[in-house]
């Protein structure tokens, strides 16, 4: 099969209602409606569902919840439930604080092909524009015009190149960057076949790398990627990160540095679980 049958966007969140709001919103106004929206919910409260059941209400995009309950971070965890549970045969990973530009799912959808995962990109936003952000805003698309960022306090650098809308400079920027096509969490998608091949996510990694990490088993398994950060982009809202420490990133680097090392293809702790 060289193009999905079933689409899948699954998007993780914790705790963050107003973030998740904004990026469900995007995906109701997508070009592209054919597509199953997965929240991947490591263990949020009652605010957050009832986010999804106000989307799941108004009908305009398919929501699935995937949730267990809160038991410090276990990303991968639910992730790997996520991907067990699905029906879809191509998935595109992001995460709750990323809202997407409205021909998201079908550039990911075009860019599709077997034996490839596809890596995009995103702006990192600030803080003063994630929080003036409105719904009428994401609907009309105007955060995703360069000027209308800047004249809320957004920097005018080079990262607003990823929201060019000419099609010759999408793909010239996407040639030359010297940015490596990783997986990253935020904005990455391959095959579930692949995926589950590779037995998911490592449920021994915690937060700092995680991603990545699968990205390096996939190619251990002899896929290639594909850089579409100026074709695929969506935005990144602000949030503090009282997760990251400095012992977590240290056995996470481990961890990577031994897939590296031996060729490591499947989790040992991910959807199966070995003895």
């Amino acid at each position: 099969m060289n193009k999905p049958a079933k689409i899948g966007v699954v998007i993780t969140t914790y705790n963050s209602p107003l973030w998740l709001e904004h990026v469900l919103t995007g995906y109701e106004n997508q070009t592209d409606a054919a597509f199953t929206t997965i929240v991947a919910d490591d263990g949020s409260g009652a605010d957050t569902l009832a986010v999804i059941e106000k989307f799941q209400q108004r009908g305009r995009i398919h929501i699935q919840h995937v949730w267990h309950e809160d038991q410090g971070f276990r990303k991968c965890t639910i992730l790997n439930k996520a991907i067990a549970e699905t029906d879809c045969d191509y998935l595109i990973f992001t995460d709750g604080d990323c809202i997407p530009r409205n021909d998201f799912i079908a550039v990911h959808r075009a860019m599709a092909e077997p034996g490839v995962f596809l890596s995009g990109g995103y702006i990192k936003l600030t803080m003063p524009v994630s929080e003036v952000i409105a719904e009428s805003d994401i609907a009309e698309g105007k955060i995703f015009n360069s000027d209308w960022l800047v004249q809320h306090g957004q920097p005018r650098n080079h990262k607003l190149w990823k929201l060019t809308s000419r099609p010759l400079v999408r793909r010239l920027m996407n040639a030359i960057t010297p940015t490596k096509a990783t997986w990253n969490g935020m904005n990455s998608s391959t095959w579930t076949a692949d995926i589950i091949e590779a037995n998911g996510f490592n449920e021994d990694m915690q937060y700092g790398g995680l991603d990545r990490e699968l990205g390096e088993r996939l190619w251990n398994k002899g896929m290639k990627s594909k850089q579409i950060r100026y074709s695929a982009v969506c935005l990144h809202l602000d949030h503090p990160r009282g997760y990251a420490k400095p012992e977590i990133w240290a056995k996470n680097n481990a961890i990577r540095a031994e897939v590296k090392k031996t060729g490591r293809i499947r989790a040992q702790n991910g959807i199966v679980k070995s003895n």
